[in-house]
């Protein structure tokens, strides 16, 4: 097997492509009204699933956190310092709510945090060099 991508369940499909595609620059690959979207960051799948729709699909009912929720991140790689410190004021501009402002790591990363619509974490991050396989 090998990786294909990642995905989310969301509630308000509209919402969460408007943001990825938006803010973030996640390119869409479907209208917006499916129950399933495909969005290629990097040339990597991401999906955003309805959860009603996967409820019907799979016949089953889960348990959803509202709000901000620390369960897993999506990490976003930029090549110097500076693009983490301008990104994250880019895409809070742009609507993402902010978590921890960029901050220099002992570890050596410049790293920041914000969330999405529904509160899913996202890191932006740089080793302060360009990204290696």
């Amino acid at each position: 097997m090998r990786l294909d991508g990642f995905g989310l369940f969301v509630e308000d499909m509209g919402r969460m492509i408007r943001f990825y595609r938006d803010v973030l620059g996640f390119e869409i690959k479907e209208d917006e009204d499916t129950s399933n979207v495909f969005l290629v960051k990097d040339g990597t799948l991401f999906l955003l699933y309805g959860r009603s729709d996967f409820e019907k699909m799979t016949s089953r009912r889960y348990e959803y956190i509202k709000g901000l929720n620390g369960h897993s991140e999506i990490a976003l790689y930029v090549d110097t310092f500076e693009e983490v410190d301008e990104r994250f004021k880019e895409v809070v501009q742009k609507g993402a709510q902010p978590i921890l402002e960029p901050t220099t790591e002992p570890w050596g990363q410049r790293t920041c945090y914000v969330a999405d619509p529904e509160g899913n974490l996202i890191e932006i991050g740089s080793f302060n060099k360009p990204f290696e396989r």
